[in-house]
């Protein structure tokens, strides 16, 4: 025997380059040890179980080491000591072996080839990784004289991304690869201190088997094990390899109770149609009332995306009521659904379409099978054009009042919504002019139809003067042409308008300066702003026109120092007034605190048409502000309210905080609009609410959570109200254990809500989502 070492730096190095064997030609002979072992465990990344799933002492291979080849198609390696037996024809590189090729490195402590049988083995500490950062170990790796087929002994997978998969016994014939006694857990099997635990959860199975030519993992005698224990036999458990990206297949159930339904299971089914499209299947089974199919369809298309899904049933339909607790006379069997779809749509960089729909067959479908609590559903579509000077907007939508009290006839359908801007630059003053042209159709089945168009123009200039004041003028100008007709169907009069064609002019001027005044305060900054705004505009024509669009109406921080205080086009705010007000801004480390308190006056005596109740209607406005205080991500407050002009009662009351980190936590919000609006304005009814919610971590991975709305709403707020001053909403309450790898909740609900066939009661849901299954 004749043995070979090479000295300087304690180790040997080569690259081949030639298809016929050589000495340097074992690196060669040798890559299907990482091509073998790679495929081997990369095809079973999913499933699997092993009597080992816990790091191996050696640790992956270290960068460096072997020469970086030239390209893919080259191997290096380098071995403290290099052997060839020319009688044998055996090669033994021994010693820190270490070879690297296209982006694959492997680390044994010996590795023999025998160049009779074709046979390549590597031995002592094997690791092998992939440039995907996945890394094999094995005891013991053989391959054939095929380069393609081989053996590892005790192997374990660690994906990049934390999975594991581990087999006694690996092997692979004709591309075919068979795991004995393995186990596949996304879990850590360390706990924090880096102590071995048992996972949250993990597959094992006697025989796992891969058939790449049928892209599909099979397993024999499979089982879920959830904290050690068995928890669900999986017979014939097979699904897709991943290698396109997923396929068919069962989802994770859902499970629930509820009064109304009874005991429901949720079993989705999973349908790959193409890489770009898929389906959803899930049929949902109750005890009490008749099953029913719910399916989604979604496809990935050049220029966008879109969606479709629904809900059906045959059931027994009863009409909604007003008053809680009574039996409707008449109910119907028949079919009951929901039907939903959106998309969007980019075919330029300037060209976009979006549109959603979604529809229902009756008012309490959504609320019986606990879909959604939505009271209207609303379907749109916009085509749009968006350059750097100019937006264009098509669109159209409709809506499908779900309250006891909505008529269907009386819904608004607007067909079309067209609005276009053009943003130009002042050539005299150096300001910004924009010109606009709206046009809007609404038609009902059954009610007021309202068509309108109009075009504006509006000029801004931003100046900062010498003093530090920030001013900022305006000039706006809008003409309408309005058409209506059926105007006795609308109930409120202010909102119908003159029958016929009608047009009006609107202008109006303003001028609002800020003056803000910084300083150094608690060791931080505090920026202290007067502000005063002038708004000057002429008797405009209100009541002529319908209003569809501006009903909603209410003084609030955010539209004082609005130039229109109505919420759209239909209504302008004719009068000439003073707004003025004071801001107060604080920034410490971790702290900050913003407040504003306002007022506005009217110059002029005439009427207004803005009703009772809103803050608006005397020649002095009521008083309104905001606070909002942040300390770090630990407390966050805001508080708006609004007090009477004359007694300075509080007309609304309004408070949202949170306090506490993203895992406990408590969030509190409270409203009260007491208003004394006139009770047939639907709009501007007057209301109390309280929305409470917690979240407690009391462990590592446990917490309960719970929540609750509670309408506070009684005859003082709303005389038409049927709540006595406490009438629960829903409470919820829940038990949640999350790691990184398994999500497991019971969660219990109570909906006090007693609407048709959308009975009041409890319902218990049952939810568990194992992560990371599979890449």
């Amino acid at each position: 025997m004749r043995a070979l070492q090479r000295t300087g730096g304690g180790a040997i190095g080569g690259v081949c380059r030639s298809s016929r064997p050589c000495l340097w030609g074992i690196v060669i002979q040798f890559k299907p040890i990482c091509l073998t072992a790679l495929p081997l465990a990369l095809a079973l990344a999913q499933p699997a179980f092993a009597q080992d799933l816990q790091d191996r002492p050696q640790g992956p291979p270290p960068a460096g080491g072997a020469p970086v080849p030239d390209n893919d198609e080259e191997i290096t390696f380098s071995a403290t000591s290099l052997e060839y037996d020319q009688d044998a024809e055996i090669v033994t590189a021994t010693g820190d072996v270490r070879m690297l090729r296209a982006g694959n490195r492997l680390r044994a402590d010996k590795v023999v080839w025998n160049r009779k049988t074709g046979e390549v083995t590597a031995e002592g500490d094997v690791a092998v990784v992939n440039p995907a950062g996945d890394t094999a170990y094995g005891e013991n790796v053989r391959l054939t004289d095929t380069l393609k087929d081989g053996v590892i002994e005790n192997m374990l997978l660690v994906l990049d991304d934390g999975g594991r998969l581990a087999a006694d016994r690996a092997t692979r014939v004709n591309g075919v690869s068979t795991l004995e006694h393995a186990a596949y857990t996304p879990c850590n099997v360390t706990d924090s201190s880096n102590c071995p635990k048992t996972p949250s959860w993990q597959i094992t199975a006697v025989r796992v088997v891969h058939d790449p030519v049928r892209r599909r993992i099979s397993y024999n005698n499979a089982r879920l094990n959830l904290f050690g224990l068995p928890l669900l036999w999986l017979p014939g458990l097979s699904h897709p390899d991943g290698s396109e990206g997923g396929g068919s297949g069962l989802l994770m159930p859902d499970v629930q109770y509820s009064r109304t339904n009874g005991f429901e299971l949720a079993l989705p089914y999973y349908i790959q149609l193409a890489p770009n499209r898929d389906l959803t299947l899930t049929p949902h089974v109750y005890s009490k009332v008749l099953p029913a199919m719910e399916a989604e369809y979604r496809e990935l298309t050049s220029l966008g995306a879109y969606k479709v899904g629904g809900f059906l049933t045959y059931g027994t339909r009863q009409p909604a009521t007003l008053l809680p607790g009574t039996t409707p006379a008449e109910s119907s069997r028949d079919i009951r659904g929901y039907f939903e779809a959106n998309g969007r749509f980019q075919f330029t960089p300037e060209w976009s379409l979006s549109a959603s729909t979604r529809v229902t067959t009756d008012k309490t479908f959504l609320r019986r099978y606990d879909i959604s609590r939505d009271d209207r559903l609303r379907s749109t579509f916009n085509v749009e054009r968006i350059d750097a000077d100019s937006y264009l907007s098509i669109a159209g939508w409709a809506v499908q009042g779900l309250r006891t009290e909505d008529r269907g006839g009386m819904q608004p359908i607007a067909l079309p919504a067209i609005d276009y801007r053009l943003r130009l630059d002042d050539p005299l003053l150096g300001g910004k002019v924009q010109l606009q042209a709206n046009s809007l159709g609404i038609i009902r089945t059954d009610g007021q139809d309202t068509q309108r168009a109009f075009t504006a123009a509006r000029w801004d200039l931003r100046r900062y003067t010498s003093f530090g004041q920030e001013l900022a003028l305006t000039a706006y100008a809008r003409g309408d042409v309005y058409h209506t007709d059926e105007v006795l169907a609308t109930l409120t009069p202010t909102y119908r308008g003159d029958e016929g064609w009608t047009a009006r002019g609107i202008a109006a001027l303003a001028a609002d300066m800020r003056w803000p005044f910084v300083g150094e305060f608690m060791g931080g900054t505090q920026r202290i702003t007067p502000r005063l705004q002038l708004v000057a505009t002429p008797r405009t024509k209100n009541l002529s026109v319908p209003n569809e669009d501006a009903r909603a109406v209410d003084l609030e921080d955010s539209n004082l120092f609005a130039l229109n205080r109505f919420a759209g086009y239909d209504r302008w705010e004719d009068s000439s007034r003073a707004t003025y007000g004071l801001e107060w801004a604080v920034d410490l480390p971790r702290f900050s605190l913003s407040s504003i308190i306002g007022q506005s006056y009217r110059l002029d005596s005439r009427p207004s048409i803005l009703p009772e109740g809103t803050g608006l209607s005397g020649r002095y406005s009521d008083i309104v502000g905001r606070t909002t205080i942040k300390y770090g991500s630990f407390v966050q407050f805001t508080h708006r309210f609004r007090l009477d002009k004359d007694n300075l009662a509080i007309r609304r009351n309004e408070i949202d905080a949170t306090v506490g980190s993203s895992k406990t936590y408590v969030t509190a919000a409270y409203l009260r609009l007491n208003r004394d609006v006139d009770r047939t304005i639907e709009d501007l009814r007057d209301r109390e609410e309280l929305r409470l919610g917690a979240r407690v971590q009391f462990a590592n991975y446990w917490s309960v959570f719970g929540s609750t709305v509670i309408d506070l709403t009684g005859n003082q707020e709303d005389p038409l109200a049927l709540a006595d001053g406490y009438q629960p909403v829903r409470h919820r309450l829940g038990f949640l254990y999350d790691d990184e790898c398994i999500e497991l909740g019971v969660t219990w609900r109570r909906d006090y809500d007693d609407t048709g066939d959308a009975k009041r009661g409890n319902t218990f849901l049952l939810r568990v989502a194992l992560k990371n299954l599979g890449r």
